[in-house]
């Protein structure tokens, strides 16, 4: 640690009480390198005067957090009481020159708590989070206001850093610099929140085909057609800008929810009515999906809804049959199978980003465009929707997180992000916090581990990896450890797909499978009727499986960042508990990449435990 880096001392105890929280103590048996203390040396640890440490030691140990031995020839010495939650407790140390924060063995309010302001960087085995706070964590934290920003930052560093927390409120004055409205006479304007903004970064950032025409120092008449753009260029100038324009809400449709939302649903409805824009982001079974619905019925208006499959189109057309007023000559679907426009359309990304099918996006006039899964966007989906800045437009993701690291194409062309964190959820009994384990499996035998060690790196290398014989003899025991569980089995190849299923009995759902074969496996899953399904890629999302109760990762390490979330969260629902396993060859890259993966869910509250396989030796 840098010397600009170094902790200030303990503050002294005050005059009004000589308390001592316990974790000051056990900071102090720490730095004094000694299972035991005496009370002079805790004196000169906490900077303070022997008799206040005694007093401070005397009410520890009328707690019971710590116990004294008295030695005829020697001081007394204390030590604490329970050592192994001394051990065990969580630890926080704040760099805030480098923005990082260091949390060993959080708990999930801190690990929550963190997800609200910060990105978390790496973790270790042993229980060790890093987490990084960048501007783009400050401007898309979801809070009202600035003191309620910062009372959930000081809930986990509670020493205070006046750099640091200024550097925090500039950051939140950045989001609120730069503001889109509509004009009384109807067209756009872009208003800055000084002359010196609108002068210095405005008008020299965007050029004559961005603003139209100055109407005062502060305000700018701007192009309808380049808002997507002028998002985009004052985001990467640091400048996020909030778009507060009168949107269409296209041709009327009068749509009627028939369920009640949750308290954190319908909380997510009137966040996106007042902003008109932005991505719901919550876990998989957190009712997006139906929070979607709700927003549909607030604005009434004709909806365009665009997911990652056929599968999911056709769930989509059953939950709007289900959920609400819309009967089925209002519902169309768009894709391969069909292309029925109606006044609320279900379409695919694949089809909808086809050039000879541009004609979706202005058959009708749209009031909300929808985007299911919204990282998935392609980026020529993306260039379209740079064309719908006029309509309301909301995202739907537990992971919003693009693998080209395009977070910013889903901010300023879809919106910021609105939702609730993962562990208020946990809490509330909404979701079952899904139990996730990472396996170590060693080799097979000699000659599987020599191919892999002769192999070329990078894909082969990291194909026979995946492809491990020893996990299909760890994925029998885990099934028959959990024979009650149903189960969901993702690989990465094809071949050890066939191989799975042959060796567990089990169908293997791949991109090559017909469209009706597929659905017919899931609903059989669905209702009970199958315990296992073998699932490549084409299931990791888009795919919904709402009673899964096991999720076993046999393969697929080497893939995006998203995908552990997102096969956990096939696990996520309210009722039973969640498991999920990740099998990674040992001594290989699929160690870092089960890691990687996974980082995510650790970020959003969920305990991360790993360990050696249980049926290979």
């Amino acid at each position: 640690m840098t010397a600009d880096e170094s902790e200030s001392p303990p503050d002294e105890p005050t005059d009004e009480s000589d308390e001592v929280p316990v974790n000051r103590f056990y900071d102090a048996l720490e730095a004094h390198g000694q299972p035991v203390i005496t009370a002079t040396q805790l004196a000169r640890k906490l900077d303070t005067t022997q008799e206040r440490a005694l007093r401070a030691l005397e009410q520890l140990e009328r707690r019971g957090d710590v116990q004294h031995q008295t030695v005829e020839t020697d001081p007394t010495v204390w030590y604490a009481t329970d050592w192994a939650e001394m051990v065990d407790r969580e630890r926080v140390v704040f760099f805030p020159n480098r923005r990082r924060l260091v949390v060993d063995q959080p708990t999930q309010f801190t690990r929550a708590q963190c997800s609200q302001f910060a990105h978390l960087v790496d973790t270790t085995r042993s229980g060790g989070y890093l987490y990084e706070i960048r501007q783009e964590d400050i401007w898309q934290a979801p809070y009202d206001d600035f003191e309620k920003l910062m009372r959930t930052i000081r809930q986990v560093i509670p020493e205070r850093s006046p750099h640091f927390e200024e550097w925090v409120e500039d950051q939140w004055k950045r989001a609120n610099q730069f503001v889109l409205s509509t004009h009384e006479e109807g067209y756009t304007v872009l208003e800055a929140a000084s002359e010196n903004l609108m002068g210095n970064v405005a008008r020299q950032k965007l050029d004559d085909t961005h603003l139209r025409a100055p109407i005062d120092d502060t305000t700018s008449w701007v192009a309808d057609e380049k808002i997507a753009e002028i998002k985009r260029i004052l985001y990467e100038a640091g400048y996020p800008v909030k778009d507060e324009r009168d949107l269409e809400s296209g041709d009327e449709l009068p749509i009627e929810l028939l369920l009640n939302l949750r308290d954190y649903q319908q909380t997510w409805v009137d966040r996106f009515t007042e902003q008109k824009s932005g991505v719901m982001v919550g876990p998989p079974g957190s009712g997006k999906t139906v929070a979607a619905m709700g927003a549909m019925a607030a604005v009434q208006g004709e909806t365009l809804i665009l997911v990652p499959s056929r599968e999911l189109a056709s769930q989509w057309h059953e939950e709007l049959l289900t959920h609400t007023s819309l009967t089925e000559d209002q519902i169309g679907e768009y894709h391969g199978g069909t292309k029925d426009v109606r006044p609320v359309t279900i379409a695919t990304y694949q089809t909808a980003g086809m050039d000879r099918h541009r004609q979706l996006f202005d058959q009708r006039r749209w009031g909300l465009i929808v985007y299911d899964e919204c990282q998935h966007i392609p980026s020529r989906v993306f260039r379209r929707s740079a064309d719908l800045q006029s309509r309301h437009r909301l995202g739907l993701s537990a992971t919003p997180v693009r693998e080209d690291d395009k977070e910013e194409d889903i901010f300023t062309l879809v919106g910021p992000p609105i939702g609730t964190d993962w562990d208020a959820l946990f809490q509330a009994g909404y979701v079952q916090e899904p139990e996730v384990y990472i396996h170590y499996v060693p080799w097979a035998d000699e000659d599987a581990q020599n191919e892999h060690a002769s192999a070329d790196p990078g894909h082969e290398k990291r194909m026979l990896a995946s492809m491990n014989p020893a996990k299909i003899e760890e994925t029998r025991h885990l099934l028959e450890k959990h024979p009650e569980k149903k189960a969901l089995l993702f690989v990465e190849y094809l071949d050890q797909g066939d191989a799975f299923a042959e060796a567990l009995d089990a169908p293997f759902i791949s991109g090559e499978m017909r469209h009706s074969e597929r659905r017919r496996l899931l609903d059989e899953f669905r209702r009970g009727e199958r315990r296992l399904l073998v699932i490549s890629r084409v299931g990791d999302e888009g795919i919904d499986l709402p009673d899964a109760e096991l999720a076993i990762v046999a393969s697929g390490l080497g893939g995006s960042r998203r995908q552990g979330a997102q096969r956990a969260g096939r696990t996520m629902r309210p009722e039973g508990n969640a498991l999920m396993y990740v099998l990674a060859t040992r001594g290989t890259s699929e160690e870092d990449f089960a890691n990687r993966q996974l980082r995510h869910l650790a970020s959003k509250g969920v305990k991360v435990r790993d360990g050696p396989a249980e049926a290979v030796e």
